[in-house]
């Protein structure tokens, strides 16, 4: 029911597959970029730690989820983005990246979720 896109070059992604699939677009940003009240989640970079938020009210109960972003580095945003979704009670049916880079191991962060990657 939504395809959702992790700021900023999942959005590209994903906006043209939620119009081609006639679904709803959801968006996944950073922290303090979106207009209204907000669920948070943290997570760990190579150099750091970041934030990225979704509208509280972006997903209803048992919505079905398709997460787009452009790369799986070390997979904490798209850990992130996962409990996000988790927390608004969406069901997650799919994962997709442009690319991976196999070195960082970032699906290990993912690894309950493997059944849903798609990689092009």
């Amino acid at each position: 029911t939504q395809i959702a896109g992790i700021e900023a070059r999942g959005f590209i992604f994903a906006t043209g597959a939620a119009l081609l699939s006639h679904r709803g677009f959801t968006p996944i940003r950073k922290k303090g970029k979106l207009p209204f009240s907000t669920f948070e989640e943290s997570y760990g970079l190579e150099y750091g730690e970041d934030s990225i938020q979704i509208h509280t009210d972006a997903l209803k109960p048992n919505d079905s989820v398709l997460l787009i972003d452009d790369v799986l580095a070390t997979g904490g945003t798209i850990k992130a983005a996962s409990e996000l979704v988790k927390k608004l009670k969406g069901k997650i049916i799919g994962i997709e990246f442009l690319i991976e880079l196999l070195y960082l191991n970032g699906r290990k962060k993912i690894n309950k979720y493997k059944k849903f990657f798609n990689f092009y």
